[in-house]
C-alpha cells in the first residue's frame, strides 16, 4: 500500500512540474513582447534621422577651406627722400634710433578666407592679401603654413597663394557657375570675424549684377547676388551649391540701405583667372581705351550705349572713335549695355583685330581695333 501511494505522488509531482514549466514559458514569453531590451527602446524613441544637404555639402567641400592671416607694415606719413631719416625699422632698432610719432610705421594685421582648389594652391580675393609682407595660412584640421602670393589682379579682385608645405591637400569640389538658376540654395563658408569654418545659408537672387550697378567702376565682374549672410572674413570663402560644389567666391557685401545682399564672383570665370595666374603671374585683360554709359529711350523703349570718354593716343583714339559714338555691334554681336562691348573684346584677345560698328549721325561706321592689355593703355 505505501508503494502504492509512493508512484501515485511520483505521477502527480511529475505532472505538475511539466505543467508549471509550461505556464512559465509562457509569462516569459508575455513579457519579452512586453518589454523590449535596451537596443528596441533607443530606436522608438530616437529614430534615425538622414543628414541635411546641407550637412553633406560641408562634408565634401568644407575641409578645403582656410583662414588667411595677413600682416603688413603701414606708415602713417611718408618721409621725403631727402629727409635724411631712414625708414628701415630694423635699422632703427639696432641704433636706438625713434621716428617721431607720425612717421613710426606699425604693423597691420588683419584675416581672411580662401579654399584650396588645386594641389597645394589657394584661391582667394585679392584685397585680402593686400600688399601683405607675411601670409600664415591654417587649414580647418589645425595645420598652418607659409603662403607665397603666385599672381593677383585687382580688376576682378581675384589672387593665387602657393602653400609652402606637404600634402595631401583637400582639395574643393568645382562646379559649374554657367548652370546655376534664381533660386537655387547657397551656402556660403568662411571665417567672419574670426570665427572659423561658419556656414550661412541663403538662394541665390540674380545671376548677372554687374559691378556698376554697386557704385564699383574699376572693377570688370557681373556677380552671382544671394541674401546668404557674408561678413567681413568671409572674403575669399567658397560659396557652394547644395551638392557641395563651389559655384562662387565670396567677395562683396551691401551695407546701408539695401543690406543683407552678398555678391560673389562666378567661379567659372575665377578658374580662368586662376590658372592664368598660375602660368603668367598675370592676367591679360584687352582694351581698346573707351569708357561708356548707356541711355534708355522711353519713348522706343531701346537702350543705347554710347562713349563717354575716349583715352588719348589709345587704339579707339587712333582708329578715330569719338564721344557720343553709339555702339551698335562688336564682331556681329548686338551690343544692349556697356558690359557687354567689354565681355565681347574680352574674349576676342589682344592678337587679333576687333570689328565694332557704331553709328554716328545716323551712318553706320565700321572699325577693326586691335586691343591692347590695359597695362601698356595706362602706360601711354
Amino acid at each position: 500500500m505505501k508503494q502504492i501511494i509512493t508512484q501515485y505522488k511520483k505521477k502527480f509531482l511529475s505532472k505538475f512540474l511539466i505543467s508549471s514549466t509550461i505556464l512559465l514559458g509562457v509569462s516569459l514569453q508575455t513579457q519579452l513582447e512586453s518589454y523590449p531590451n535596451g537596443n528596441q527602446i533607443e530606436k522608438t524613441r530616437y529614430p534615425s534621422q538622414e543628414k541635411s544637404f546641407i550637412t553633406s555639402a560641408i562634408e565634401k567641400s568644407g575641409p578645403s577651406v582656410v583662414t588667411i592671416d595677413t600682416e603688413r607694415i603701414v606708415r602713417s606719413r611718408n618721409l621725403s627722400e631727402d629727409s635724411g631719416i631712414l625708414l628701415d625699422p630694423y635699422f632703427e632698432k639696432l641704433f636706438g634710433l625713434r621716428l617721431p610719432y607720425e612717421y613710426e610705421p606699425r604693423i597691420e594685421q588683419s584675416q581672411g578666407s580662401g579654399f584650396i582648389f588645386d594641389e597645394g594652391l589657394v584661391i582667394t580675393n585679392a584685397h585680402v592679401i593686400n600688399k601683405s609682407e607675411k601670409l600664415i595660412v591654417g587649414l580647418s584640421d589645425g595645420r598652418k603654413y607659409k603662403g607665397i602670393v603666385v599672381g593677383q589682379d585687382w580688376l576682378t579682385d581675384l589672387a593665387v597663394i602657393k602653400l609652402k608645405g606637404q600634402g595631401p591637400w583637400p582639395k574643393a569640389s568645382l562646379g559649374n557657375s554657367d548652370t546655376i538658376r534664381v533660386g537655387d540654395w547657397a551656402i556660403a563658408v568662411g571665417n567672419p570675424f574670426g570665427l572659423e569654418n561658419t556656414v550661412t545659408l541663403g538662394i541665390i537672387s540674380n545671376l548677372n549684377r554687374k559691378v556698376s550697378e554697386l557704385g564699383i567702376y574699376d572693377k570688370r565682374l557681373n556677380l552671382i547676388q544671394t541674401d546668404a549672410a557674408i561678413n567681413p572674413g568671409n572674403s575669399g570663402g567658397p560659396l557652394l551649391n547644395n551638392l557641395g560644389d563651389v559655384i562662387g567666391i565670396n567677395t562683396l557685401i551691401r551695407s546701408g540701405p539695401g543690406a543683407g545682399l552678398s555678391f560673389a564672383i562666378p567661379i567659372n570665370k575665377a578658374k580662368k583667372i586662376a590658372y592664368e595666374l598660375v602660368r603668367n603671374g598675370k592676367v591679360i585683360h584687352p582694351m581698346i581705351g573707351i569708357s561708356l554709359f548707356s541711355e534708355k529711350s522711353l519713348d522706343i523703349n531701346v537702350v543705347t550705349v554710347k562713349v563717354k570718354y575716349v583715352v588719348p593716343n589709345s587704339p579707339a583714339a587712333r582708329s578715330g572713335i569719338k564721344v557720343n559714338d553709339i555702339i551698335f555691334k562688336v564682331n556681329e554681336i548686338k551690343i544692349t549695355s556697356p558690359s557687354d562691348v567689354v565681355e565681347t573684346i574680352d574674349r576676342n584677345g589682344i592678337k587679333k583685330p576687333v570689328k565694332i560698328s557704331i553709328y554716328r549721325k545716323n551712318k553706320l561706321i565700321n572699325f577693326f581695333i586691335k586691343p591692347i592689355d590695359i597695362r601698356n593703355l595706362t602706360s601711354k
